[in-house]
């Protein structure tokens, strides 16, 4: 008896024992993307991938995305400026291939209902960003 005691209290303490951190499950519209490039406020960059980190999805190089995400982890982000990083994050599913293909890289989409001048953020392509990490390598400065 008194070794179950002790062995009952190890036992409820390693249930109760921080598990590693499961990512959150993607919903079905959306698709979970690794992105090298640079940041300029708000804003992230493309960069080109290479084989060492290759990332995810089809972003292309030299495509911007604006970041959404806890004002502390963009802060973070912010800080490291003109350093190259990766970005992890969910992107809606078809996100950046509205209208139609012509070829050569050009895409012809439809404009805004009734004409009007759309707002500051439309058409603008979102990542919700969910971590991130440095790389190698420089930012170009412009």
């Amino acid at each position: 008896m008194r070794f179950t005691v002790p062995v009952v209290l190890l036992a409820a303490l390693a249930l109760r024992a921080p598990r590693a951190q499961e990512t959150k499950p993607v919903p079905k519209d959306s698709v979970r993307v690794s992105v090298p490039g640079c940041t300029k406020g708000y804003i992230f960059t493309a960069a080109r991938r290479t084989v060492d980190e290759p990332g995810s999805g089809s972003i292309p190089e030299g495509m911007h995305l604006r970041m959404n995400g806890p004002k502390k982890m963009i802060a973070e982000i912010r800080a490291h400026e003109g350093s190259r990083i990766v970005l992890v994050g969910l992107m809606k599913k078809g996100q950046y291939n509205d209208g139609v293909a012509i070829g050569g890289g050009v895409r012809v989409s439809p404009g805004t209902a009734g004409g009007g001048i759309p707002g500051p953020t439309a058409g603008q392509i979102m990542i919700d960003v969910e971590g991130w990490r440095p790389a190698d390598g420089a930012c170009p400065s412009s």
